[in-house]
C-alpha cells in the first residue's frame, strides 16, 4: 500500500494575462488535505476549479503562493522536475481519456512504466485491466472500446504507478450515469486500497457527497466547505433526489 501525499496551499494565486485583460483564476486559496483523504472541488464554470486542480498535480506553477505536496514545496520546481513528479507520484485522470490512439489498452497503461525502463510494465497494466474489468479487452485499440472503457483504461493507466496523489478532473464528464458512476466507483476504491491521497474537480453534488469533504468555489476564491461528517451518505445506486 502506498501511502498518501498530504497537500498544502498557502495563499495560492494564479492570473492569466490575455492582451490587455487580466484573468485571476485563482485569488489566495489556503488549503489543507490529509494524506489518504478524498476532497471534491465543486462550483460553476469558469470559477477557477480546473486551473486549481492543475496547481495541486504540478501542471502549472501559481503566480503567487505556495503548493506543497507530501510535505514538498513544488511551487517552485522547474518544469523537468514538476513532469518527473507527476510520472512518478501522481496519477492523472481527465474528462477526456487522452488515450494514445495508435496503441492498445494494454500499452497505453503501460507506456509510463515503459518510458522509466520498469520491468513490471506489462505485467502491471494486465493485473490492473483485470481488476477493472477489461482482461479481455487489453488487445484492443481505444476506437474499439466505448466511453466508460477508455475511461477505465485512463483510470488503470493513472494507477499503474502506484501513486501516492491521483488527480480527477471531471472524470463523469463525458459519460452516461451508468458508466460515470462505475468510473467514480472505482476511482474510489482504488482510493482505499491504495492509501492514496485523491482530489476530483466535479460539477455533480451526488459525486461530491461520496469524498471526504467538499470545498466550493466561486469566482477564484474557495466560497464553502463541508466535512464528510455533515455530507448524508450516499452510494452509488442510491438514486433519491436531492434536496
Amino acid at each position: 500500500m502506498s501511502t498518501g501525499a498530504s497537500i498544502a496551499l498557502d495563499n495560492v494565486t494564479k492570473r492569466y494575462e490575455t492582451g490587455a485583460e487580466v484573468i485571476l483564476a485563482v485569488d489566495g486559496i489556503s488549503l489543507d488535505v490529509q494524506p489518504g483523504t478524498s476532497l471534491a472541488i465543486t462550483g460553476p464554470s469558469g470559477c477557477g476549479k480546473s486551473t486549481l486542480l492543475g496547481l495541486i498535480a504540478g501542471l502549472d506553477a501559481p503566480t503567487a503562493g505556495r503548493v506543497s505536496i507530501g510535505g514538498r514545496e513544488i511551487s517552485t520546481l522547474p518544469d523537468d522536475e514538476r513532469t518527473r513528479l507527476r510520472r512518478h507520484e501522481i496519477g492523472l485522470v481527465f474528462q477526456s481519456d487522452n488515450l494514445l490512439p495508435f496503441l492498445t489498452a494494454t500499452e497505453n497503461v503501460s507506456l509510463q512504466l515503459s518510458l522509466d525502463d520498469t520491468a513490471e510494465g506489462h505485467a502491471r497494466s494486465l493485473e490492473l485491466l483485470d481488476e477493472l474489468g477489461l482482461a479481455d479487452e487489453g488487445a484492443r485499440l481505444p476506437d474499439q472500446l466505448s466511453g466508460g472503457q477508455r475511461q477505465r483504461v485512463a483510470v488503470a493507466r493513472a494507477l499503474v504507478n502506484r501513486p501516492s496523489l491521483i488527480v480527477a478532473d471531471e472524470p463523469t464528464g463525458s459519460l452516461d450515469a451508468e458508466s460515470g458512476e462505475a468510473v467514480v466507483e472505482l476511482l474510489l476504491a482504488a482510493q482505499r486500497s491504495s492509501g492514496a491521497t485523491l482530489v476530483l474537480v466535479t460539477h455533480e453534488p451526488k459525486v461530491a457527497g461520496r469524498l471526504d469533504m467538499i470545498v466550493g468555489m466561486r469566482d477564484g476564491r474557495l466560497a464553502d466547505r463541508t466535512d464528510r461528517a455533515d455530507v448524508p451518505e450516499v452510494g452509488p445506486s442510491d438514486k433519491r433526489p436531492r434536496a
